[in-house]
């Protein structure tokens, strides 16, 4: 291993260009050819007539950011393959976003997400979960083009600021331009690269370690393919459960409810596109978390008696890809251009998608309540004009990242944080009919106030290694002439591996052993404190009637199994039977449950469930 410190050269730097050179021109070729359809509708939802193929390419390149290009690997590097038990909870996620919230929010023929939140309970509680969204997603995207950037600029000497401004430039360039459609196109490129960056790096790793059965050995010798740990603690970071399970209500809140994944999915032109999107995304999941655990391994192998985070070589975690790239690649001009492409097109199709939908929820949950109906013409300039100040605000909050030093590890929490609660409030909204406003509204704040509690505990009293459970890594096999701090040897010599982690004690108190939870139960807290609160508040306030909430509205847990009984449906159904009016959807106005006035046009949910009714034609 060379641990002389290697830079891009010209011609990575031209590989590294092309990916926006032709990221900017999908953006120009939409906006060149749908110029006359110069309306809201085209520019936010694609016009609803988008195919499943592109939007499940997108899916998949927007939630796997360069934070999982780089982070994933070095997990699997660090803590073993269970990593890969990630594949598990994608396929819950998957399952239920396309069986239980799709069919909702599609036939609904709304634009946000969050203006159900006012259809069904009522204008406050959209506004709320609106403006949690929108700070949410400003914090995470930020997060997401800094830190990638600065682990490429630490190890490769690649340029930070060029590359976050390049990344805000040009997403907000190609977002304003081409709408939806550019942001779906450009995604399906963009994961086209990951996947090639990725193949290059494990052909070219597997060769240098002896090929995949070597790769294979040594990591079993290393107690990386331990991957099944079935220990139900809830304090140990990855294991069955908490990857499975947390990992499902983590997920589920970025998926099943977020604004970026479901304004893609109601952009197909059937429901029955919108489905197939979500389960060819999940094809795409699962290639690039094999890729991304294979890489983990192979990079064990290479590193196997002389770890560079060990050797001090790099300087955090997120760093070993970056440099296990430049190692294996540094000399075959190009390729680690390539790999640095890899890692930007998650960044870049995580801002685009982020921009589009927080410009979507601005224009549908303020700028139209605020000034009524709008040309389409007008409404298009001001959806173009909120892409341009989203664009600024997210690369600003790149460049601020880089002075809030520790409190980036605690924003990339943020997305289990208040994925949690709002799943559960979508869950009150869509599972129970009898929810009322009152309970959906204190349920998102105890589920906010839950999950924040334990997130932001958790980062100012950090989980013991008996709760993390690294794996052991060695530097006896470093070259000689290798500068080791002397702290760095004395850590090679830790415990031995051994065939089970050790039993988790603490003398700490019940509040300490409260912030060790794993991460991955940070949404799983927020959903069950909402849902159980908001219950709870509907229970005693009176809950609403059931017979007042149009059937579209819902999707109780009985209208997804046919085997369930007459008896269990009117139960779920809180005593009321539905099965006539579900033949006949009716209108979708707001609830009543003392919300205020609300400016729609009342419509047939059967006849209009693949219109737009935010929109209105030009006069």
């Amino acid at each position: 291993m060379d641990n002389t410190l290697r830079t891009f050269q010209a011609w990575d730097y031209v590989v590294f260009s092309c990916l926006f050179v032709v990221s900017s021109g999908i953006g120009v070729f939409f906006a060149v050819k749908e110029r006359k359809k110069s309306s809201s509708k085209e520019f936010l939802v694609g016009g609803r007539q988008m195919s499943f193929g592109p939007v499940a390419l997108s899916l998949t390149a927007s939630f796997m950011s360069a934070v999982t290009v780089l982070g994933a690997p070095s997990d699997v590097y660090r803590f073993g393959a269970s990593f890969a038990i990630f594949g598990v909870a994608y396929t819950f996620v998957v399952i239920f976003t396309a069986e239980l919230f799709l069919p909702v929010f599609y036939r609904s023929g709304i634009t946000s997400t969050y203006e159900y939140l006012e259809l069904r309970f009522c204008k406050g509680v959209r506004i709320a979960a609106t403006i949690i969204y929108m700070i949410q997603t400003i914090l995470y995207t930020g997060i997401v083009v800094y830190a990638p950037a600065l682990a490429l600029n630490q190890v490769t000497g690649f340029d930070l600021w060029a590359s976050i401004y390049a990344t805000g430039i040009v997403c907000t360039f190609y977002c304003t331009l081409g709408g939806l459609k550019a942001v779906v196109w450009t995604d399906a490129f963009q994961m086209v690269v990951m996947v090639v960056g990725f193949l290059v790096v494990l052909v070219q790793g597997a060769t240098q370690t002896g090929g995949l059965m070597a790769v294979w050995e040594t990591a079993r010798n290393g107690q990386r393919l331990d991957v099944f740990d079935f220990d139900p603690a809830p304090l140990r970071r990855h294991t069955f459960w908490t990857i499975s399970i947390g990992g499902t209500f983590t997920w589920l809140g970025i998926y099943g409810v977020n604004q970026s994944t479901i304004q893609r999915c109601i952009s197909c032109k059937t429901e029955m596109h919108a489905r197939l999107a979500l389960y060819f995304n999940l094809l795409g999941l699962l290639v690039i978390l094999a890729c991304a655990v294979l890489s983990g391994l192979i990079m064990y192998a290479y590193y196997e008696s002389c770890d560079p985070w060990t050797a001090h070589l790099v300087q955090a975690p997120d760093q070993l890809m970056p440099y296990f790239v430049m190692d294996i690649l540094g000399k075959y001009p190009g390729l680690p251009g390539l790999f640095v492409a890899c890692a930007f097109s998650g960044t870049l199709s995580t801002v685009a998608a982020s921009i589009n939908a927080l410009a979507t929820v601005m224009y549908e949950d303020f700028v139209r309540q605020c000034c009524g109906n709008l040309s389409n013409g007008a409404a298009a300039w001001i959806s173009k004009g909120l892409c341009i100040v989203f664009g600024v605000c997210c690369t600003s909050m790149a460049i601020a990242a880089s002075y809030m030093g520790g409190i980036v590890q605690a924003a990339l929490s943020i997305h289990g944080m208040c994925g949690g609660p709002m799943l559960g409030l979508f869950s009150l909204g869509i599972l129970f009919p009898c929810t009322n406003s009152k309970g959906a509204a204190v349920g998102l704040m105890a589920g906010i106030a839950l999950s924040f509690w334990v997130g932001i505990g958790a980062f100012l009293h950090p989980a013991s290694p008996l709760s993390t459970h690294p794996l052991a890594l060695s530097l006896e096999g470093c070259p000689a002439n290798m500068s080791i701090p002397t702290l760095a040897i004395n850590t090679t010599t830790m415990a031995p591996l051994v065939s089970s982690p050790a039993p988790l004690t603490t003398d700490g108190s019940v509040l300490e052993s409260w912030y060790s939870i794993s991460y991955l139960y940070y949404s799983a807290v927020g959903y069950i404190s909402t849902v159980v609160a908001g219950l709870a508040i509907t229970f005693f306030t009176g809950g609403a009637d059931p017979r007042e909430v149009k059937p579209g509205l819902v999707r109780p847990v009985c209208d997804l199994c046919c085997c369930f009984s007459s008896r269990l449906r009117r139960l779920c159904w809180c005593g009321v039977d539905h099965e006539q009016d579900k033949l006949d959807f009716g209108s979708t106005e707001p609830a009543e449950d003392k919300c205020p006035t609300y400016d729609s046009s009342i419509f047939n949910m059967q006849e209009t469930a693949y219109a737009n009714r935010g929109f209105v034609k030009d006069a």
